[in-house]
């Protein structure tokens, strides 16, 4: 995996900018782009150049899929491996404007993954 520069790291936070204030930290090799404390957004390169991966869930999957958006998939003890992200698409890397739809998915989808999970045995009944 390449090592990402900081200058890409800085041009996607400001083409996430429409979802609020934009924090990049390194993880190994690439960053990770988080707004609030939720991670919406990583940076990788997975042999094919720097490129920026948006968060996606259950809800939100079908969305990328539709507009060609790649999937993170990497290889791990000779298996691929793959995460809830997704690649940006490339009209979308071009103005924050045109970028804004795809962040908010990709908030969208770190604010669920971020709610707390309930067991199903912890469930309350409402009375009545």
């Amino acid at each position: 995996m390449a090592v990402i520069t900081n200058e890409f790291s800085a041009y996607c936070c400001e083409l996430l900018s429409s979802v609020g204030s934009c924090v990049s930290r390194r993880m190994f090799g690439g960053y990770s782009i988080s707004v609030d404390g939720m991670t919406l957004a990583i940076l990788a390169d997975l042999g094919d150049g720097e490129r920026l991966w948006l968060k996606a869930d259950e809800g939100t999957r079908a969305i990328f899929e539709e507009a060609g958006c790649q999937r993170f998939t990497y290889e791990a003890k000779g298996k691929p491996r793959s995460m809830g992200y997704y690649s940006a698409p490339d009209a979308a890397l071009e103005s924050a404007l045109e970028m804004a739809p795809w962040a908010r998915l990709a908030l969208q989808a770190a604010q669920s993954a971020a709610q707390p999970r309930i067991k199903s045995s912890n469930k309350r009944q409402l009375p009545g």
